[in-house]
């Protein structure tokens, strides 16, 4: 559960504004208390997210934090959020508002509202902006986002159903549309990562025509061709011909920065154009060097002023993505020390210096993320960082022993995913001994590579279900609760025209004739908000949102789609698709995706009839190629003795006979060697039945009761089947 800060513990614990936070009352209408969401490590070496409520009276702050836990997951469903949620903090901030909802909502004849916030559609209510333009009191936000323990991005949520945002220095957004939390990522791609709208208008339903500029400083638009971008190098030319995690290819696709023609962005649709995407590659890339940029990739280290003596142990922390490690090389006087890759501390006393002679040890840390290509982000402070020590020749006295600790490491606050890496941080005793890291899954130790300060869930031997993994530093231990089940996403469509397969299908496929609805609903057995996703033939996976007015409403196709707002949703040309959906958990799991078949069809053209024909009776029957073999007899035993055979009957006739007979004139139905024969006749003890449908029909379900004796009957309905049985019994009694 999220830790309540009191504000007037915040007074007292944030001394940096003290003068802003007596502004702020104690207590009633205007009063501010602080959420930590995350907290992952030191603000001062953070990403710290503050996100501030603005019109949500007293009794409705449970539905902006339910809002905040919306938005917050969604974003964490979306590269690069999610690999490096580690480098960020959140914390809310919920301001007691003495009226509900925020300005100009949705008309400029509409109330305007006392929050104190201030904030309001239409650019603060003026009638030469546009309405969805959602502004907010930069002084204001600033006075509350101050009582966290760091501001990198602030992002006021207002309390409305009403689509809007702005991006900025501050980031804005709704709360309670269905397309609010989507708004909260590509607002905040302007306002940290720079990145520009790839809208092709700046009023809806007004195309932005020609853009006359020169070339765009901005990363994602260009005027170059595909091959002059390739030949000059430049712009996104390292990734042109790749799939696009937004759908499509990267390549060039004109309009963009509010324009529709004379300008070009890397991808068809990504969350810059389009709501409900993710970030294409390009921009990708430059959300991650954005985040990685506001942080250190060493938290901590053995301090590299002075020297230190030959004898000491050098040690650092660094940061942990969510889904991978970063590198750590050791270097000795420009030499790789062996046996040293990624391990996070260094005894020198184990490398044999040479005497007489001071030395140089380097520890070079890189994120080996395949989210980045440009070499000058690669080798930038983003992404690389390297620490250097002068060694003496000398050692210096040990310090005092003392016991092992876990000093932090991953949140446990909250379920981790299959796929995540999770690690620990330990104290450095002063004596230079290295505390030894200890992990169990649900109780058994299992091993852990390098130095054991992290461990790769996805190595372990984990069953789908939640598991325990801890990690023990002496008497301290550290435990998650690991989720390794998926979120259960369940499809509902309109009635369709007709039903092509059969029931339980793996891939069920289906006839509309004219436009069709689908809602998916995904469910987890863990708490958190879980986002659905769907794609359309291959393209890229979108948000399922539900619909644009309504997120509780299913989603619409159609073949012109939906124009709301002047924006266009659900087209869908006629034809045959395969949609795709899925759905993400709040630990981050990504449950295999489900599909379905439809093919979509033209009303006008009446392309849906009935069929019907008569299918003559035929009967054929095939014996398995392993003959029946009874094994050896024990002479003197009384024993029953059973033999198989498999038999296959395919029909399509009503009514088919299966009979049973010796063609031998030699003791007919008995078993023989040479001229001796049983007494007893072979008796046929059961049979076992299986139907294999091969053409469209009901479910049916068949089976056999076989008689004592005789010939085997079983009635079967006019469809193809095969009935596999056959087996046979012979009772031995002593002479």
């Amino acid at each position: 559960m999220p830790r309540i800060l009191p504000l007037l513990l915040l007074a007292l614990l944030f001394v940096a504004a003290p003068a802003q936070a007596q502004t702020i009352p104690s207590e009633g209408v205007g009063s501010a208390t602080v959420v930590p969401i995350q907290v992952t490590g030191p603000a001062a070496n953070r990403f710290n997210l503050v996100i501030a409520g603005d019109g949500y009276t007293e009794a409705e702050q449970a539905k902006f934090m339910q809002q905040v836990d919306k938005h917050l997951n969604i974003m964490w469903s979306i590269e690069p959020y999610k690999s490096y949620r580690n480098y960020i903090n959140v914390y809310a901030i919920k301001i007691i508002s003495g009226e509900s909802g925020i300005d100009c909502d949705p008309n400029l004849t509409s109330p305007r509202k006392d929050t104190p916030l201030s904030m309001g559609f239409w650019g603060g209510c003026s009638a030469s902006s546009v309405q969805r333009l959602v502004t907010v009191s930069n002084s204001a936000l600033a006075r509350y986002t101050a009582l966290a323990p760091g501001v990198s991005q602030r992002l006021a949520i207002g309390n409305s159903d009403t689509y809007g945002g702005a991006g900025g220095a501050n980031a804005t957004a709704t709360g309670g549309n269905s397309l609010s939390a989507l708004i909260s990522p590509h607002e905040i791609g302007h306002s940290l990562g720079g990145l520009q709208d790839e809208y092709d208008y700046y009023a809806r339903g007004v195309l932005g025509g020609c853009y006359t500029g020169g070339e765009p400083t901005s990363v994602h638009h260009t005027l170059l061709t595909i091959d002059q971008m390739l030949s000059q190098q430049k712009k996104w030319w390292r990734w042109i011909g790749e799939p696009s995690e937004a759908g499509g290819l990267i390549g060039r696709y004109e309009g963009g920065m509010y324009f529709d023609k004379c300008v070009w962005r890397p991808s068809q649709h990504s969350i810059m154009k389009t709501l409900g995407y993710y970030y294409d590659q390009v921009s990708r890339e430059v959300m991650t060097r954005a985040i990685s940029s506001r942080v250190k990739l060493v938290d901590a280290s053995t301090p590299t002023a002075g020297q230190v003596g030959k004898t000491d142990t050098l040690w650092l922390e660094t940061q942990h993505p969510v889904d991978h490690e970063l590198d750590v090389t050791w270097t000795l006087d420009g030499t790789v020390v062996p046996n040293s890759a990624n391990r996070h501390t260094l005894r020198l006393a184990d490398l044999a210096l040479t005497p007489g002679a001071t030395h140089s040890v380097t520890a070079k840390v890189v994120d080996p993320t395949t989210f980045v290509r440009d070499p000058a982000i690669q080798n930038s402070s983003a992404l690389t960082q390297t620490l250097t020590w002068t060694v003496k020749d000398g050692a210096n006295a040990p310090g005092a022993a003392e016991p092992g600790a876990i000093t932090g490491g991953t949140q446990d606050e909250r379920p981790v995913g299959r796929k995540d890496v999770l690690y620990v941080v330990t104290n450095h005793p002063a004596d230079g001994s290295v505390p030894t890291v200890v992990w169990k899954l649900d109780g058994n130790v299992v091993p852990a590579p390098g130095d054991g300060r992290s461990m790769k869930v996805e190595t372990l031997p984990i069953a789908p279900g939640t598991h325990t993994l801890s990690a023990s530093v002496g008497d301290a231990t550290r435990t998650w609760e690991v989720d390794a089940t998926d979120a259960v996403t369940t499809a509902t469509l309109s009635t369709p025209k007709a039903v092509v397969s059969q029931p339980g299908a793996e891939v069920p496929e289906y006839i509309f004739e004219g436009p069709f609805s689908m809602k998916l609903t995904a469910t987890d057995d863990k708490p958190g908000y879980v986002v659905p996703e769907f794609r359309v033939d291959g393209d890229g996976w979108q948000n399922f949102y539900g619909w644009p007015t309504d997120a509780n409403a299913p989603f619409q196709f159609s073949v012109t789609g939906t124009d709301i707002d002047l924006l266009n949703y659900g087209k869908l040309a006629y034809g045959r698709h395969i949609i795709e959906y899925r759905a993400i958990d709040a630990a981050g799991n990504i449950a295999t995706a489900k599909k379905f078949a439809v093919t979509y069809l033209d009303p006008e053209k009446s392309e849906v009839g009935s069929a019907s024909g008569t299918v003559p009776a035929t009967l054929g029957l095939s014996l398995g190629a392993a003959p029946a073999a009874f094994g050896a007899f024990t002479p003197g035993l009384a024993k029953d003795y059973t033999a198989n055979m498999a038999a296959d009957v395919v029909s399509s006739a009503g009514d088919a006979v299966l009979s049973v007979a010796d063609p031998s004139s030699t003791a007919p139905g008995k078993l023989v060697n040479g001229t001796f024969s049983l007494p007893t006749r072979a008796k046929p003890c059961r049979a076992l039945v299986r139907v294999d449908q091969r053409m469209p029909s009901r479910a049916r379900s068949y089976s056999a009761a076989m008689p004592a004796s005789g010939p085997r009957k079983t009635l079967l309905p006019p469809s193809t089947f095969r009935v596999s049985w056959w087996a046979s019994k012979v009772s031995l009694e002593p002479p």
